[in-house]
């Protein structure tokens, strides 16, 4: 009998502690980049390695971007990000990982969005974990880094940055079409002519679903707006010690017939959610940018911009 209520005790006991550990988890606070290593040298000397330990660790190389001199992002994919944006219809996000390689003083930094972060602003119920430690093996894990304080997974769900601001779920409405094929066609098209100041970075089309994320630079050249390009809208916002590049490039989702963009609002605060509403350094200084982008991103997906 002793043995008995001994057995069901230690059932009970690690039933709590199993849910207990599981609340921990999703109250532990998280920071949307993780710092891999630092070292001397330059960015380019970098590339090379940093794309053959992510490739040994079971990763598929996407795509590439240089957005400025000092910096270059190197987007992955593998199986699990793939099931993972999969998960619903809008999950499409979750797809790739980004890793930055920037040059800060005599500093290069190796960092890359953390995936559980990542997986629970997107609202992927799979905390990607497994991902995670796949490119900690990959880069290493020096710390989490961002805004001073984290987020937990339950504020993420239903992040957005302040009242009157764009959540997840309410993205930019780019342009749609009687098909994925046709939808999918007309991005390929627009980015292939570099249409309001884009690029094409990377493709991915989901297995089993009929979502495609479309990776998308954006320059506004010399005569473009600036709010809509990376470097103007980095130089006001990636100012810390510790840089955030991986932020870039934006996305462009196909779902269906339909193409989105997530909202510059959220897709900004999410990543910079310390960032102040106003002063140096500050959403004011890019206030214009949300909409220079929807501007951008419209024209590249064949969509009516000015208001038509």
């Amino acid at each position: 009998m002793i043995q008995v209520k001994s057995k069901w005790l230690a059932s009970v006991v690690a039933t709590v502690l199993g849910f207990a550990a599981v609340v921990a988890q999703a109250e532990a606070e998280m920071k949307p980049f993780i710092l891999g290593s630092t070292s001397g040298g330059a960015v380019a000397d970098k590339v090379a390695d940093v794309k053959k330990s992510l490739q040994d660790n079971g990763f598929e190389i996407a795509g590439d971007y240089s957005p400025y001199d000092t910096a270059h992002i190197i987007v992955v994919t593998n199986g699990a990000l793939k099931k993972a944006a999969a998960s619903h219809e809008r999950a499409g996000y979750v797809a790739v990982q980004r890793v930055s390689i920037t040059k800060v003083g005599d500093q290069v930094q190796v960092a890359y969005t953390n995936p559980p972060y990542m997986a629970a602003a997107y609202q992927v119920e799979d905390s990607l974990a497994g991902v995670a430690s796949s490119l900690k093996s990959a880069l290493g894990a020096i710390k989490e880094y961002g805004p001073e304080d984290g987020l937990t997974a339950d504020d993420l769900n239903g992040y957005h940055y302040t009242f009157g601001m764009e959540y997840f779920d309410e993205p930019y409405e780019l342009a749609s079409y009687g098909s994925h094929k046709e939808a999918v066609a007309a991005v390929e098209k627009g980015l292939a002519a570099g249409s309001g100041g884009t690029a094409k970075i990377y493709r991915i089309d989901i297995p089993g679903t009929k979502q495609t994320i479309f990776g998308v630079g954006l320059t506004a050249g010399e005569s473009g707006n600036k709010y809509m390009d990376d470097n103007f809208i980095m130089t006001e916002i990636d100012f810390k010690e510790t840089r955030s590049t991986a932020h870039l490039p934006y996305e462009v989702l196909v779902n269906g017939g339909d193409i989105e963009a997530l909202h510059a609002r959220f897709r900004i605060a999410m990543n910079f959610p310390d960032l102040s509403m106003m002063g140096s350094n500050s959403f004011m200084n890019i206030m214009p940018s949300p909409d220079a982008i929807e501007e951008a991103l419209t024209k590249a997906a064949g969509g009516k911009t000015g208001g038509w």
